[in-house]
């Protein structure tokens, strides 16, 4: 009686298999989708996402997948259309859904400082260049790629699979995530999603680690104005508006905002630690030593900014705008804060704060709504999807260790995790050294190495199996 269970739990399992795949022909199937994305220009501003939700359409309708179209009609001007893509594949219902995102507008470009067209696609040297190759048209076409292989190969599903391309990521929120999420979030809403936001990361053509984003700082914009009287420039005034905006941001710069770790970024120090070579592993392991703190922060703020702002609410003067000669003390001046909040941060007690540290009567805070996303809870460390992102990665990827991490920029995944889901940012290998010769995402240039889009595509598929498919 034993021996026939085991037979027929054996039969089960070798049933709920996949079907082998072709990976040859699916990566020059994968080539041939995302060289057509990368050509067609959805630049925000100058572009448009039609072209590409046009293109996506027509490869899921070839392949028998049903999928619906959600456009935010322009009041301003009805002729610009800026369309969502929502695909579904059906589960038996056990589960919530699984939702895999990629964006299909990219940032604008400066034509001449490509050296290979924008839009090109051209290949070359194992890379593929072009305005969104890591940002975001790799999520794009590894996420349709995964849904399409899941079709093809008939597999039985615990949870829905859905596949958003959302137009407006890159600084149109209104059109894309917050219209979807506000109005049609019946057809997102899910358990677990897939989206940008981590890497596998390369140095010297070795892989270090395996980035997830779990978490986000959210963008607030803050402008500071000041006010006085106008006058001939040879007569200087105590109450300049130049002088005293210049001392507010001075006094913003100086301010370090306190410390504050959250589970993504203590558990991303400690593995960070453990990898480490001794130096950097003290480092990273004294961050709460009182001893060692403020010493550890001052060496990040110099050496590894990007760490420094993990560990707070950051502030960045980006612009100041005053007077129009130079002759003429104007009336009045301005400085525009760019601050990164942590998820958590209370916003109004952090305003107030600041205005005691610039402590400057003549000075007035102004906060800036802008397309403003909201703070949430950061996804959890100790569920299904992030072992399974654990497991499958380090498959695909060499065993390298697998960092949650807190993301310093923004993206849409804090709308869905702001209504309970919880999401994930995965990407392919890129080379550190990429960004700083500016061929990362948001550069002058931009280009990916050909066969991390193909392994990122074997990684998203084994993924969406492992927490979609029926066990």
């Amino acid at each position: 009686m034993t021996r026939c269970i085991l037979f027929v739990l054996s039969a089960c399992l070798v049933i709920a298999q996949p079907k082998p795949l072709d990976w040859g022909q699916i990566d020059k199937e994968t080539l041939q989708h995302f060289s057509a994305l990368v050509r067609i220009n959805s630049t925000d501003p100058g572009g448009s996402e039609k072209p590409v939700v046009d293109y996506l359409k027509a490869v899921l309708d070839k392949e028998g997948i049903e999928s619906k179209i959600f456009t935010r009609t322009n009041l301003a001007d009805p002729s610009i259309v800026r369309p969502n893509l929502v695909a579904r594949l059906k589960g038996n219902g056990k589960k919530k859904p699984l939702l895999i995102v990629g964006h299909t507008d990219t940032v604008n470009i400066d034509a001449k400082k490509w050296t290979h067209g924008p839009f090109s696609a051209h290949r070359e040297g194992g890379y593929i260049y072009g305005r969104g190759t890591v940002d975001d048209k790799d999520n794009l076409a590894a996420a349709l790629m995964s849904i399409v292989l899941v079709k093809r190969q008939g597999l039985a599903l615990d949870r829905d699979l859905i596949f958003l391309a959302e137009a407006g990521e890159e600084g149109a929120t209104s059109i894309g995530i917050a219209f979807l999420v506000s109005e049609h979030f019946a057809d997102l809403d899910a358990e677990y999603c897939l989206a940008e936001g981590g890497s596998a990361v390369r140095t010297g053509g070795k892989l270090r680690f395996v980035s997830v984003q779990t978490t986000e700082k959210i963008p607030r914009g803050v402008k500071l104005v000041a006010s006085g009287v106008a006058g001939h420039g040879s007569v200087p005034l105590r109450s300049n508006p130049v002088a005293h905006i210049a001392k507010a941001v001075a006094k913003v710069s100086d301010w370090q905002p306190p410390m504050r770790l959250n589970d993504t970024t203590r558990a991303y120090f400690e593995r960070l630690a453990a990898m480490s070579s001794p130096e950097d592993k003290e480092r990273y392991n004294g961050i709460l030593n009182p001893a060692k703190t403020d010493s550890i922060q001052e060496y990040f703020a110099v050496h590894e900014p990007r760490h420094n702002s993990m560990l707070r609410t950051s502030i960045s003067p980006n612009m100041i705008q005053a007077g129009y000669r130079f002759n003429v003390i104007p009336s009045e001046a301005e400085a525009s804060l760019d601050i990164r909040a942590l998820p958590d941060e209370d916003m109004t007690k952090f305003y107030e704060t600041l205005k005691s540290v610039i402590n400057d009567p003549a000075v007035k805070l102004i906060p800036q709504s802008g397309s403003a996303r909201p703070g949430a809870v950061p996804s959890a460390l100790n569920n299904e999807a992030f072992r399974a992102i654990e497991a499958v990665a380090k498959k695909h990827y060499d065993g390298v260790t697998v960092l949650p991490t807190m993301s310093t920029g923004a993206t849409d995944m804090a709308f869905l995790r702001a209504k309970g889901v919880q999401c994930y940012g995965i990407g392919p290998a890129i080379d550190s050294e990429d960004g700083p010769k500016g061929y990362g995402a948001h550069s002058d240039q931009e280009r990916i190495l050909e066969a991390s889009l193909y392994q990122f595509v074997k990684f998203h598929h084994d993924l969406g199996i492992e927490l979609a498919g029926a066990k």
